[in-house]
């Protein structure tokens, strides 16, 4: 009997050790994946992950010392072979005030730095840059009122910046969330939700809609660039830029009739062009390293095939098939690839 007691004393020292090796290679494994919360980016996401080591601290300390009690416990009263059975007890009014009294202190020690990560994170800072966030099934548009910029999935920001969002959606509840920079808030058709952060680093990050939203939730993709100042304000500027229109002969100066006179200008807005608002605005789509929501990259063969048949593409994409000719299609991309 003291041998398998010694071995599920092993059992348990190994289990605790795993663990321990674990949280050791945590920041290794986090540093693997790019959509950790781990690693925080951004003063917003260090509070939350504080709040979290420590509400995982006493949670810790809870599970060992409730296991270890029932461990104890299962150990010294089990009833032995040939031995009596363990009495019961009824009552003991000293445990039962510890047990009341000690999960109080524990939801205390949890409940105050929650409250205060709350109110820290829904102050607004009194200066910031300003940004708004809507949200379509499948895809993220964002405004800079300030700069008079729209674009869609790709979020330029400056770092060191207070960037202060406004959230809403067109269809459906979504949610905006960036791992690296905290979050994640709900982005809810008739209301408007806010977030702020300022990023400590600079790079490109991913984000995702958190909110399942329909067929293509998972491919709800966007990125989060934050750059210095100076780039972001050369960002600003090529946005603001005025393009020019292509060549007469041009095989864009066709894809330009095809724009005009097919679907497209029902759904998409390109300044001076047209003034849909259904999809993405198209005025600057050259410069994005994206199509489709994040998914592909802004190509000329993947553009080719997501303007020849998007839901082919991308599940659920409300863009219809456009039964286009190659050449039409060819002539489309070309237009598109001067809008930079």
């Amino acid at each position: 009997m003291a041998e398998r007691s010694l071995r599920r004393l092993r059992l348990v020292v190994a289990g605790l050790l795993g663990l321990a090796l674990l949280a050791l290679a945590l920041p290794g494994i986090a540093g693997q994946y790019p959509q950790t919360t781990l690693e925080p980016k951004s003063q917003l996401a260090v509070w939350q992950n504080d709040l979290l080591n420590n509400i995982v601290f006493w949670c810790v300390i809870i599970f060992v010392l409730v296991e270890g009690a029932l461990v104890v416990t299962v150990l010294r009263f089990r009833r032995r072979p040939g031995g009596p059975a363990p009495k019961p007890i009824h009552g003991n009014t000293q445990l039962e005030i510890l047990w009341t009294i000690a999960p109080a202190i524990i939801l205390a020690l949890i409940a105050v730095p929650t409250v205060q990560t709350i109110f820290k994170a829904a102050a607004l800072p009194k200066t910031s840059l300003q940004v708004e966030v809507i949200g379509h099934q499948w895809w993220w548009e964002f405004r800079y009122p300030k700069y008079g910029v729209i674009t869609a999935n790709e979020l330029h920001i400056p770092a060191g910046t207070p960037v202060t969002f406004t959230l809403t959606s067109v269809d459906v509840i979504h949610s905006f969330w960036v791992p690296a920079f905290g979050g994640k808030r709900d982005v809810i058709p008739g209301r408007t939700n806010h977030m702020w952060f300022a990023a400590d680093a600079t790079g490109t990050f991913p984000g995702q809609c958190a909110e399942f939203c329909g067929t293509s939730h998972a491919n709800m993709l966007f990125k989060v660039v934050s750059q210095p100042q100076a780039e972001f304000d050369a960002w600003v500027a090529e946005q603001k830029a005025p393009v020019a229109a292509p060549d007469s002969a041009s095989l864009a100066a066709r894809g330009l009739v095809i724009f005009q006179k097919g679907l497209c200008v029902a759904c998409h807005m390109i300044d001076g062009v047209s003034y849909g608002v259904v999809g993405p605005n198209l005025t600057k789509v050259a410069t994005r390293t994206t199509i489709a929501s994040g998914i592909y990259p802004n190509d000329p063969e993947h553009l080719k095939a997501w303007i020849k048949n998007a839901p082919a593409e991308k599940p659920g994409s409300l863009m219809p098939n456009m039964n286009l000719s190659d050449a039409d299609v060819e002539a489309l991309v070309a237009f598109l690839e001067t809008r930079r």
